[in-house]
């Protein structure tokens, strides 16, 4: 019941803030370990030491906790300092799936260290039955909060849809 009340409130806050183009939402369902070791597959990867980024090319899946990212190409970005994955920007039908919700864009930048995921160009999140479009998402992975801006449109399904 509480899962519906915060769903609900959410998604009336977006419909009322559809007129000003930007949309505070609550996706408690996106909050990711940012800890957890990150998995990538893809078809073909290229690394190149001098500028510390690594290109994975085609049908890229990206895993972490019960975050999956998946898009064409991937370029990650390691820190100078540490070695660790600091960024991954990926283009090319971009897809982003946790356990509750579901979105899709043409573009993402994940700062891990940051906890911040971007997504922009023809934003779709899911949550449901319900839907939010917009042209960017910003998304705390942390605490799984989310900024949408850009023409927002909200789906809302009432009932038992």
């Amino acid at each position: 019941m509480h899962r519906f009340s915060a769903l609900f409130l959410v998604c009336l806050m977006a419909f009322a803030s559809v007129a000003h183009a930007q949309t505070n939402i609550n996706l408690g369902g996106i909050a990711v370990d940012t800890a957890a070791p990150i998995e990538v597959t893809s078809e073909s990867l290229a690394i190149d030491q001098d500028t510390g980024t690594a290109l994975f090319e085609g049908d890229v899946v990206i895993i972490q906790g019960d975050l999956r990212i998946a898009a064409q190409r991937v370029e990650v970005i390691y820190s100078a300092d540490t070695s660790q994955i600091a960024r991954l920007v990926a283009t090319g039908d971009v897809t982003f799936v946790t356990a509750q919700e579901a979105a899709e864009a043409e573009t993402a930048d994940y700062d891990i260290a940051a906890g911040l995921l971007t997504l922009t160009g023809d934003v779709l999140l899911t949550q449901g039955a319900s839907a939010i479009s917009a042209q960017s998402m910003v998304v705390n992975v942390a605490n799984g909060t989310a900024t949408m801006q850009g023409r927002v449109r909200t789906v809302l399904q009432q009932g038992g849809n």
